[in-house]
This record gives structure tokens, C-alpha cells and sequence, in this order.
């Protein structure tokens, strides 16, 4: 697909518009939200990578939102970015975790940047440009153990070599940037290298064969001699040296995924219980049903699912707030009630997500589990993505605070 798909086209012909509001956001969110799941059972069954919708995403000016007033962007918070990605994810949770890296590494420059940096690469985003990442090594001991490794570049003073790779690398194939987690020499700090997504030796394998967010193309990225400049590395390791929302921020948009896979769920339920399940023969002897949608244990069983999806998003509005507040007064007790705030937001989404696609089945039937119907992707999106950061550890931290008042770790999962 190319910049001359239909759906691009129209995004693209909208008049010059100023940077977002949050109205504005959440309103442009809604409609592309409406549009991505007009395909998204097709793309997940054929794996048709949403190469155009990412390109519309692009246009609309969303993925610039956080993105300050004074480097050309709204400036807009978590809580607004949040609910857009809430949103989208209501339409098609691939392409709400596609950008998730870009908004995260937006981050990393405000938070290490150079002036400089944050002038170059924060107006690549504004201009449209995406960020991917390169971060997870698949071969290490833990998903905070990294090998890759910036070597002094023997042929220009001053700049690096990269060698590495890198897996679970969503948002790298559509990426025009990726971020590359390393070490600064040999068993040096953690930095950020920038690397341009067609740089000599960048290799992105789509080589991602998950159950489901079959389309985010998670792959694999190769780095081989990939030279880098020195004003392209940012610190990374500092970030953690001190209280920050660094991590909480970038938790607060897996929640905000999983509570889109969770209401998306909800509402093909409805859909499905409305327009093709058959009602149970005791409902109609004993309640005078004319449909599914009147049996009284059916309704009870969707005002139980929509009890916790509502309160799931609830708890992922306050997360949002939260992480607002923490980066407008930063300090150990701030953050660490971001920290606290989004673990209680993720923990809710992840068992809101898997519930909600697993009692779809309940409430519309045997019809429903036709393979036609691809409604079991919503539980295998759920499953696939709430498997990132595991909801036990996020109730453990809640747990130690409200016991003793430990507050959560700085290593930004949580």
C-alpha cells in the first residue's frame, strides 16, 4: 500500500489544521478508530499489515500530541494521550501498540535530549515522521539485559559503530527512526542511538508469528557495523538515576490498549447477541423472550462485563491524571503515585481484556465461535498483549504500599 490509498488520501486532503486540542484529539480518534475496524477481522485473519492506516494515523496529527508547544507541537498530557489510544485500540489494537515505542521515545528525548536533539527529532514527529524501536533482546537473561553494544567508530573521531539485535521490535518496520537501546563501549551505561530506518546495515525482519496483534509486525531488527554519530546518541540510564514518569507513562498506554481490546470485545458482543444469537428455549417458557438479547442471564452477564470494563477505564483516567501530575511537580512521592496508579489501571485492563473476550463467547452463543466470524481475535490480541509486563507484579507493588508503604522501583516497568 502507498500514500495513494483512499483512506490516506482523505486524511491527507483535510484542510492545514493547527495542533491538536484535546477535543480536537479525541474527536480525530473517534473517526480513525471508526475506519480501522471496518478491516480489522480481515487483517488479522490474512495478516495484512496496516500499512495505510499507519500512514492515516500519521496525517491525522495524533502522533505528534505530546510533542511541546515550543518544538511546534500541542503539548498535550498522558490523559489525553491515553484516551486516543483507548480509542483506537476500539477499532484495531494493532495499530494503537504500533506507535506505542514512538510516544515513549518522544519521551527520551524530552527526558535526556540535547537541544539540538529535541529541535531535529522532535520536529521529524511534527512533520509526520515515526519512531520504532529496537530495545528487547530475545537471547537475554531477562528483558532488562541488553548486549548490544556502540563501539568507537575507527574511521571517524568521535562517532560509534552498532552491532546487535534486537526482537519484539513493534513499530520498526513503519518506522522512519528507530531507537536503539545499548551500551555506550563495552559495559558502558544504557544510551539511545537513533538510527534511520534505511541506514546501511539496519535489517527489520517481519518475522513476528504471535497468536494475536498478528499485524503489529513485531519482528526482528539486525544492526551489522551501523555507524552513528555522536550527536545522535542520547543518555538513557540517567532517566532512572532519579524520581521520574518515565516508566508509568510508558505502562499507562499498554493499559489504555488493553482497555480498547476490552470495550471492542463488549460491543461485538452486543452486536453479535442483537442481530444473530438465538435465545435459549427455558428463556422463552419461562420469560416470553423474543430474543437472546431480552434472556435476563444474558443480561445480567453483559451489566457484569461492562461493570468491570467501566471500571477499568476509570482506573486508567486516574492513571492518566496521575502521570500528569507527577511530570507537572516531579519528586519521589509523585511518582511513585504514578507508579501506583498505573500498576491499578494495568492490573484492572489485563483481567477487563480477558474477560470481556472470553465471556463474548458465553453471552452469543455456539453461532459465534465460527472461525468465519473471527471473533476469537479480540481474546487472542488480549492474551498476546497483556503478556508484555506480568499483572501479578503490578498487585505485588500495589500489595508492599498498602501494607507498609515500600514505594514501587525506578526501572520504569511500572
Amino acid at each position: 500500500m502507498t500514500a495513494t490509498h483512499p483512506l490516506v488520501e482523505e486524511v491527507a486532503q483535510q484542510p492545514s489544521r493547527d495542533p491538536h486540542t484535546a477535543i480536537s484529539a479525541i474527536a480525530e480518534a473517534h473517526t480513525l478508530a471508526a475506519r480501522f475496524a471496518e478491516g480489522s477481522s480481515l487483517r488479522d485473519r490474512e495478516r495484512i499489515l496496516p500499512v495505510a492506516e499507519v500512514d492515516a494515523l500519521s496525517a491525522s496529527g495524533l502522533l505528534a500530541l505530546t510533542v511541546p508547544v515550543e518544538y511546534g507541537g500541542p503539548g498535550l498530557g498522558a490523559a489525553v494521550l491515553a484516551e486516543v489510544v483507548r480509542l483506537v485500540a476500539t477499532g484495531d489494537p494493532n495499530i494503537a501498540q504500533i506507535p506505542h515505542s514512538h510516544f515513549v521515545y518522544v519521551n527520551a528525548v524530552l527526558e535526556q535530549g540535547t537541544e539540538e536533539q529535541k529541535r531535529f527529532l522532535l520536529g521529524e514527529v511534527v512533520a509526520g515522521k515515526r519512531f520504532g524501536n529496537a530495545q528487547s533482546e530475545i537471547g537475554s537473561k531477562h528483558v532488562r539485559d541488553h548486549a548490544t553494544t556502540l563501539r568507537r567508530d575507527a574511521a571517524v573521531n568521535g562517532d560509534w559503530v552498532l552491532d546487535g539485535e534486537k526482537g519484539y521490535c513493534t513499530g520498526a518496520l513503519f518506522a522512519h527512526w528507530i531507537p536503539v537501546l545499548a551500551h555506550l563501549g563495552e559495559g558502558g551505561p544504557l544510551h539511545v542511538a537513533w538510527v534511520e530506518r534505511h541506514a546501511d546495515g539496519v535489517t527489520v525482519i517481519d518475522d513476528w508469528n504471535g497468536l494475536g496483534q498478528r499485524t503489529t509486525a513485531s519482528g526482528t531488527v539486525r544492526l551489522a557495523g551501523v555507524r552513528v554519530a555522536a550527536d545522535r546518541i542520547t543518555p538513557y540510564h540517567l532517566t532512572f538515576e532519579r524520581p521520574q514518569a518515565y516508566g508509568s507513562f510508558a505502562q499507562l498506554l499498554h493499559a489504555a490498549i488493553d482497555a480498547g481490546i476490552a470495550r471492542a470485545a463488549l460491543r461485538d458482543a452486543a452486536t453479535f447477541v442483537t442481530t444473530r444469537s438465538r435465545p435459549y428455549p427455558d428463556a422463552i417458557a419461562l420469560y416470553d423472550v423474543d430474543g437472546a438479547a431480552e434472556d435476563p442471564l444474558i443480561v445480567r452477564a453483559f451489566g457484569e462485563i461492562e461493570l468491570q470494563v467501566r471500571g477499568a477505564e476509570a482506573l486508567l483516567a486516574e492513571a492518566g491524571r496521575a502521570v500528569d501530575r507527577a511530570r507537572a511537580d516531579l519528586t519521589a512521592e509523585s511518582a511513585a503515585e504514578a507508579s501506583l496508579a498505573v500498576a491499578a489501571a494495568r492490573a484492572a485492563t489485563t483481567a477487563a481484556s480477558l474477560e470481556a473476550s472470553s465471556r463474548l463467547f458465553e453471552v452469543a452463543g455456539t453461532r459465534s465461535a465460527l472461525a468465519s466470524d473471527n471473533l476469537d481475535r479480540h481474546w487472542r490480541n488480549a492474551r498476546t498483549h497483556t503478556l508484555h509486563d506480568p499483572a501479578a507484579w503490578k498487585v505485588q507493588h500495589l500489595g508492599r504500599f498498602a501494607i507498609d508503604g515500600t514505594l514501587p522501583p525506578l526501572h520504569g516497568q511500572i
